[in-house]
């Protein structure tokens, strides 16, 4: 046992990038020299199989602990930076959809859709309201991510007005819990690619990757409007100060190490060391930096937006402009809720998929094909991510200084 633990170990120190990249690039091989070897996608079923299952517990478990450990109001500074974070992750999730309408794209999936959108808005929120409430143990086994978010919800506040300090206790530990199983899993997520590229490419050929580029395309091309024009944007707005110098600072010190880190959790230090260093309240950022890398979650949005728009068109579903509307808001909420390990947003696709009336086998194919361009995407999402938490964190303090002055 002791070989085994060492080995895993080992294993688990390697770059997940490059293991990704030697995933992605074998499967890729043995799908062009020997497409009869057809049990090698197996490796790929039994990935998806296991994210499928985990992917609603963690749902529930994280946004529940999130409720109830989060704490109350915390002054002036404190509701422009919740303002800026989810302002802005809407605006991504907006331009995200405009982007996937300019730039459709469409991804190479097994099976039709499994249900059809609704037809009007109003259906739409009938759907919402019957799934919300539907029973929670059902929400959870089904993939009901609309009921798992409605109770998870409640259970929080629940946790929060009557629950003991041990007992959220209890729970943020079996959050944590939850958190490191899906980490075990995606040290698995190399074999998972290999079984899923090489099933691709020896129905498809390499002209797959040519789908695969252009959602990559899409996907970075609006996380960096977001990161380049929209957040200089609110920055200003709020502040009325040029925010560049600003925004190269967190992008170079922050965005840079994030990207390779791929975790917006693991860059609360690199965060709250640059906001020391551009001497900000301690008190303030000590707070906001990690509500930051809970709530503050541009990349996401983007992410979970143009995946669940590049299923709809996929399997022909129809996206009218209100349920567009609703998408983006589905989509800022599940980002909110992201867990802050590698490819955690991926998880939330089929929760935006099932706004559209697409089926949760559909949409974990989906959650697979982001895996594959996972080592492009989730990098350029957490850059963007968590250089945002530091960004918007320093334009609050400013506006707030700038106020207090006046």
């Amino acid at each position: 046992m002791s070989k085994i633990g060492s080995a895993f170990r080992k294993w688990s120190e390697m770059s997940l990038v490059l293991r990704i990249l030697g995933g992605l690039l074998i499967g890729a091989a043995l799908g062009l020299l020997a497409p009869s070897w057809s049990w090698l996608g197996v490796l790929g079923t039994v990935f998806v199989s296991a994210l499928k299952a985990i992917a609603p517990v963690l749902v529930f478990v994280l946004v529940m602990a999130s409720i109830a450990r989060a704490g109350g109001g915390l002054g002036a500074r404190f509701r422009t930076v919740i303002a800026l974070y989810l302002l802005s992750t809407l605006a991504a999730a907006l331009v995200a959809v405009a982007g996937s309408k300019l730039f459709p794209v469409t991804l190479q999936l097994q099976q039709g859709a499994s249900g059809s959108a609704p037809g009007a808005l109003g259906d739409i929120f009938t759907n919402l309201l019957t799934n919300m409430v539907a029973n929670p143990i059902a929400s959870l086994a089904n993939a009901n991510y609309i009921g798992i978010l409605f109770w998870s919800i409640l259970f929080g506040v629940g946790l929060k007005l009557v629950g003991s300090t041990g007992t959220i206790r209890v729970v943020g530990d079996f959050a944590d819990v939850i958190t490191v199983m899906v980490k075990w899993i995606i040290q698995f997520a190399p074999f998972g690619i290999l079984g899923l590229v090489y099933t691709a490419v020896a129905q498809s050929g390499l002209e797959i990757f040519t789908t695969y580029g252009k959602l990559v395309l899409l996907l970075v091309g609006c996380m960096l409007v977001n990161a380049l024009i929209l957040n200089p944007l609110w920055s200003f707005i709020a502040t009325g100060k040029n925010p560049y110098p600003l925004l190269w600072k967190c992008l170079s010190v922050s965005g840079l190490n994030a990207f390779f880190t791929r975790s917006s959790a693991a860059n609360i230090p690199i965060n709250m060391e640059l906001c020391r260093k551009l001497g900000l309240d301690e008190d303030f950022y000590s707070v906001s930096i990690p509500l930051g890398a809970t709530i503050n979650m541009n990349g996401a949005a983007v992410t979970i937006t143009v995946m669940a728009m590049a299923v709809a068109g996929t399997v022909g579903v129809e996206v009218s402009f209100g349920a567009a509307l609703l998408l983006c808001v589905v989509a800022t909420l599940g980002a909110c809720g992201t867990s802050g390990v590698a490819g955690g947003s991926l998880l939330l696709i089929p929760l935006a998929c099932s706004f559209l009336g697409i089926g949760n086998d559909i949409a974990m194919q989906a959650v697979a094909v982001g895996f594959i361009i996972g080592v492009i995407q989730d990098s350029v999402e957490t850059a963007l991510n968590s250089s945002a938490d530091a960004f918007f964190t320093a334009t609050a303090e400013y506006r707030d200084r700038k106020r207090g002055a006046q």
